[in-house]
């Protein structure tokens, strides 16, 4: 008998728990359907609607063709792509978001045996500096560097090059939108 009340007492605490742990899920699925918060991260001020992004600067002394093109046409696409500001021209653009590159390494990254160098990293620095047109006022000026791999020729290196400059485009990307 005694073994069947606890039984019964255990049923009685399990229900409500069961109910507690449904209400719980549910309001998880529903509770943001519709909501009007963003988890992307970003906190641009609501001042800031629009950024100018000038072609960039190259004063690394490579000689990279192209360089300063591509870092602007990737800038540029992810901030399209990301939505938070719309591209402008300065002239209307409530920020500027202005690129320098500062320097362009190659060296060995890897190096086999034989010391024969089986892959090389290509690092870019860019200085960036980021002003609110609005406010009149710098909101950061600092430098961001990445890294691409390539192996091969100059098709491989201009993909290293390539992937050197899209993880800085993610990096001024992030600390633009979501820096503040």
């Amino acid at each position: 008998m005694k073994k069947l009340n606890n039984s019964i007492k255990f049923r009685s605490f399990l229900k409500p728990l069961i109910l507690l742990f449904i209400i719980g899920i549910l309001s998880n699925f529903t509770g943001c359907f519709g909501c009007p918060y963003s988890f992307s991260g970003a906190s641009v001020p609501p001042h800031l609607k629009s950024v100018a992004i000038p072609f960039a600067e190259d004063r690394s002394g490579s000689g990279e063709p192209r360089l300063r093109e591509l870092l602007t046409e990737k800038l540029t696409q992810k901030f399209i792509d990301d939505n938070n500001l719309q591209i402008a021209e300065k002239s209307s653009a409530d920020a500027v978001l202005e690129c320098v590159v500062v320097s362009l390494s190659d060296v060995p990254a890897i190096v086999s045996a034989g010391e024969n160098v089986a892959s090389r990293r290509i690092t870019i620095t860019v200085q960036v500096t980021f002003k609110d047109l609005v406010q009149r006022r710098t909101v950061f000026e600092k430098q961001f560097s990445n890294y691409g791999d390539y192996s091969g020729g100059i098709p491989e290196r201009n993909l290293g090059i390539e992937d050197a400059i899209n993880k800085i485009s993610d990096d001024i990307l992030l600390d633009t939108v979501s820096g503040w």
